[in-house]
């Protein structure tokens, strides 16, 4: 296995980091809270089935329009209408929004993350999971906003799955699914270049991780690190168009989905 590389492990884990489960222990929304009373050199502990342990500065979350990688600012720049903002975090992409007028709402399924970005500023928050999302109170979006490697929020094929149906009565009509996901089979090669994978197993892009915060400790969860192909068969089959807006060299890329009329 070739090693995860710094940067596709930086989105990933922090867009990880902020679907964590509500219930206590909430590492994350901990160490969130942490850095908005000041304590700015806190260090996340990731642990996946794939890789080696990784460390994710907590300031990432807060991060800038330009501190943000290229993929992220792009889609930024794709938001239309009502802004639906999936897996959160410390809330900076909604933030942004806010400020180029956007109506946004921010969702993440911890509590501390919630409570983070109440006290930051964003006008609408909720806490939910990404498979159990309430219908929405007033108008459907126009855009649902899942960046960070945020397609992996769904947390496995079967989620994805899921999601793409449940997720239609959050819609309005010309709406769209801004999201970034990573293919990882780089992951998986021999020396050659060849995949050696359990074609009889799970899915390679189907991960396991668990996180901490000093002496907090969460439970374990799945991640999907869908590649192009199973997104484009999964959105198909579910009645969406299928448009690749752009890829890094770190084989993450942003998707556009849009139901058919």
């Amino acid at each position: 296995m070739q090693p995860f590389t710094a940067s596709i492990a930086r989105s990933a884990l922090s867009s990880v980091m902020s679907s964590a489960p509500a219930i206590h222990p909430d590492p994350v929304g901990h160490a969130l809270l942490d850095y908005q009373k000041g304590q700015t050199t806190g260090l996340l502990t990731v642990h996946s089935n794939v890789t080696e342990d990784e460390e994710l500065a907590v300031d990432y979350f807060f991060r800038t329009l330009w501190e943000m990688p290229e993929l992220e600012r792009m889609a930024l720049d794709e938001c239309r209408g009502r802004v639906l903002d999936l897996g959160a975090g410390a809330g900076c992409h909604s933030l942004e929004l806010q400020q180029r007028g956007f109506t946004v709402k921010a969702v993440d399924e911890s509590v501390g993350a919630v409570a983070t970005m109440q006290q930051r500023g964003v006008q609408e928050v909720a806490c939910h999971d990404v498979l159990h999302l309430p219908a929405p109170d007033g108008q459907p979006f126009d855009t649902l906003l899942m960046l960070m490697n945020g397609l992996g929020l769904v947390g496995s094929l079967e989620g994805l799955e899921q999601f793409l149906e449940r997720v239609k009565t959050q819609l309005a009509p010309n709406g769209q699914i801004l999201a970034t996901s990573s293919d990882i089979s780089y992951l998986f090669e021999d020396e050659d270049g060849a995949l050696v994978i359990n074609l009889n197993g799970p899915y390679y892009g189907e991960v396991e991780y668990q996180f901490g915060y000093q002496k907090q400790v969460g439970k374990s969860f799945g991640w999907l690190f869908a590649d192009p192909s199973i997104v484009q068969d999964y959105a198909e089959a579910a009645g969406y168009d299928v448009e690749f807006l752009g890829e890094d060299d770190q084989q993450q890329f942003l998707v556009r989905l849009t139901l058919r009329s």
